[in-house]
C-alpha cells in the first residue's frame, strides 16, 4: 500500500517545464530511488513531495489525502538535504533535536543536561562518533552525515525519509554505516525516498529505482531487473561508455612538486611527489588527512613542519595569495561555499579571474571579458542559456566546469580536485574525467582527491593512501589490486611499488 502517491503532476516555472506529469508510489517499509543526471527534475519534484513548494498540476498524496488541503501532513516527510546542514557552533545534542518545540524538549529554554540525557540513544542508534557536547564544527563529515539523518528520525511523525545524495563525498565504510541505518529505518516500518548518483549504492539498496528525465518519468522497475547499463541508458537516453580508463600518457615527466615531512592540521610527515602530465591520487577514509594536506600546501591552512618544492624552487606555505599568483589553484569540494559566488553569473564568477587580461587603466573592459568568457564556456562546454545566468541555477557538473576554466584561464601549473564530481551525473562524471586527463595532457600535475575508490582507479596513475593522517602506501595503477587499496586505507601497510 502506497502511503505517498505522486498524481500526474507537473511544475511549470517561467519559461521552463521542469516536471511533466509524474506518476509515482512511495510505499511503507521500501527503498525507492530516484535516478536521473542533473537536471533531470529530481529536486523539483522533492519539493512537492516536502511541501515546498506546489504543482502547477496534478496532486501529491499523503496518506490518501490531498496534501494541498492538509498541509499538517508534510509533517510526516522528513527530508536531509545533500549540502550538510547543521549549526557548526551549536552543539551534537542541541542539533539533533532542534527546533526544540518539535522534539518536545522545550522551546525557547530548554534544559541542557536533559537534552543530553536524551540524545545518547540516537548517537548510539546512528554510531555516531561523538559526545552530546561536542559541537559539531569539530565532528567529522561521516558524523555529520549520519546526524543530519538521526535528527530527520526524531521526527516521532516520520513515514517516508527521503535522503538527497547523503553518501555523495563517504567512503564505502562511512557508506555502510549510512546503508545499516536506512534499513533499520526500513525495518521499523518507514519508507525511503533514495536520491544518488552513485549506480553501486542504487543497486544495493533499492527496492525499486524510477528514473526522470527532462522532467518527465521514463520508467519504475524493481532494482532487480536493471543493470548498470540499461540504468544508464535510461538516464541518459542515450549509450554512455562508463568502463573506459581515463589515465593521461605517460605522467612520467619531470617533477614538478615535492612534498617531504609535511606536517599540519589532521597529518603528520606526509612526503610524496607529483609530476608533470600525471593524475596523483589521494585515497583514505573521511578524517584520513587528506584534504587538509590539499589545503596546506594551497596556504589556506597553516604549515607546522615540512617543506615543499616546485620545480626544484621552495615554495611558501600559509599564503593562499601567491599560490594563486604562482600557478597552483586547489578546488574544493564544497563547490556551493568554496568555489562559486552563487549570487553572481556565469561571467562575473569566470571574468574575475580575467582581470588582468580584460582591464584597461583600471577598468574592465565589457567587450574583451564578454569574449574570453564567451571562449571558456565554448572550449569547457558549460551548457548555460547565457553567461549572464547565475551560476547558482546552473547544475553541479556545469558549476564544476566554470571552476575549472576559471583555474585554467590563469595557466595553472598545479590543480587540485578534491571530490570534484560529488553530486554529479555519471554522463557528466565522464566528462569531468576527460577534462582531468586533457588537462593533465596539456602538462598540468594533478592530484585527485576522491572518496570512490572506482574514480581513482579509472584516472590515476598512481594512488597514495592516507590513513590516520600519516602515508599507507604508494601504487603504480597498474600494480594496485582493489583488495591492497582498501587494506591501505584502513591501516595495513601498503604494498605497491615507489615512483
Amino acid at each position: 500500500m502506497a502511503y505517498l502517491n505522486v498524481d500526474h503532476v507537473s511544475k511549470m516555472y517561467p519559461g521552463v517545464k521542469a516536471l511533466d506529469d509524474i506518476v509515482l508510489e512511495i510505499e511503507m517499509g521500501k527503498v525507492h530511488t530516484l535516478a536521473g543526471e542533473n537536471g533531470a527534475g529530481k529536486s523539483t519534484l522533492v519539493k512537492m513531495l516536502t511541501g515546498t513548494e506546489r504543482p502547477t498540476q496534478g496532486r501529491v498524496m499523503i496518506d490518501d489525502q490531498d496534501a494541498a488541503h492538509h498541509a499538517s501532513l508534510y509533517k510526516t516527510i522528513a527530508y536531509v538535504p545533500q549540502e550538510i546542514n547543521l549549526f557548526g557552533n551549536l552543539t551534537v545534542a542541541e542539533n539533533l533535536f532542534m527546533p526544540f518545540s518539535r522534539s518536545h524538549h522545550g522551546g525557547l529554554l530548554f534544559r541542557r543536561r536533559a537534552l543530553e540525557q536524551a540524545a545518547r540513544p540516537w548517537i548510539e542508534r546512528f554510531k555516531i562518533a561523538a559526545q552530546p557536547g561536542d559541537k559539531v564544527r569539530h565532528i567529522s563529515i561521516s558524523d555529520q552525515q549520519l546526524l543530519q539523518i538521526a535528527r530527520a528520525c526524531t521526527n516521532e511523525s516520520m513515514k517516508i525519509l527521503i535522503l538527497d545524495e547523503p553518501t555523495s563525498s563517504l567512503t564505502e565504510t562511512e557508506v555502510e554505516r549510512v546503508f545499516r541505518v536506512v534499513r533499520d529505518v526500513v525495518a521499523s516500518g518507514c519508507g525511503v525516498v533514495f536520491i544518488s548518483h552513485k549506480f553501486d549504492e542504487m543497486f544495493s539498496i533499492s527496492d525499486t529505482i524510477s528514473v526522470l528525465r527532462n522532467g518527465r518519468k521514463i520508467d519504475t522497475q524493481p532494482a532487480s531487473k536493471l543493470d548498470h547499463r540499461q540504468l544508464v541508458e535510461l538516464m541518459s537516453g542515450q549509450e554512455v561508455k562508463t568502463d573506459a580508463r581515463l589515465q593521461p600518457e605517460g605522467g612520467s615527466g619531470e617533477v614538478i612538486l615535492q612534498a617531504e615531512g609535511l606536517s599540519g592540521k589532521g597529518f603528520e610527515d606526509v612526503s610524496f611527489s607529483l609530476r608533470r602530465g600525471e593524475i596523483l591520487g589521494f585515497a583514505g577514509l573521511v578524517g584520513a588527512g587528506r584534504s587538509e594536506v590539499m589545503q596546506t600546501l594551497f596556504g589556506y591552512l597553516p604549515a607546522r613542519a615540512g617543506m615543499v618544492q616546485v620545480q626544484g624552487q621552495e615554495w611558501r606555505l600559509g599564503d593562499t595569495h601567491y599560490s594563486i599568483r604562482n600557478g597552483l589553484f586547489y578546488l574544493s569540494e564544497e563547490r556551493k561555499y568554496h568555489g562559486i559566488f552563487p549570487g553572481q553569473s556565469v561571467r562575473r564568477n569566470i571574468g574575475m579571474a580575467l582581470f588582468g587580461g580584460t582591464a584597461r587603466g583600471g577598468m574592465i573592459d565589457a567587450r574583451r571579458e564578454r569574449e574570453r568568457v564567451a571562449s571558456i564556456v565554448k572550449d569547457y562546454d558549460i551548457k548555460t542559456p547565457t553567461m549572464n545566468k547565475n551560476i547558482a541555477f546552473l547544475s553541479g557538473g556545469n558549476q564544476q566546469k566554470a571552476i575549472i576554466g576559471r583555474a585554467m584561464a590563469c595557466d595553472p601549473r598545479v590543480l587540485i580536485f578534491d571530490e570534484p564530481t560529488k553530486g554529479i551525473d555519471i554522463r557528466t562524471k565522464m566528462e569531468i574525467y576527460r577534462l582531468m586527463k586533457e588537462l593533465a595532457e596539456r602538462g598540468v600535475g594533478i592530484i585527485l582527491v576522491s572518496s570512490e575508490m572506482d574514480e581513482l582507479q579509472r584516472c590515476a596513475n598512481r594512488i597514495i593512501t592516507m590513513y590516520e593522517g600519516r602515508v599507507s602506501g604508494e601504487f603504480h595503477i597498474d600494480q594496485a589490486s582493489g583488495n591492497a587499496l582498501v587494506g591501505a586505507i584502513h591501516g595495513h601497510e601498503g604494498d605497491g611499488h615507489a615512483a
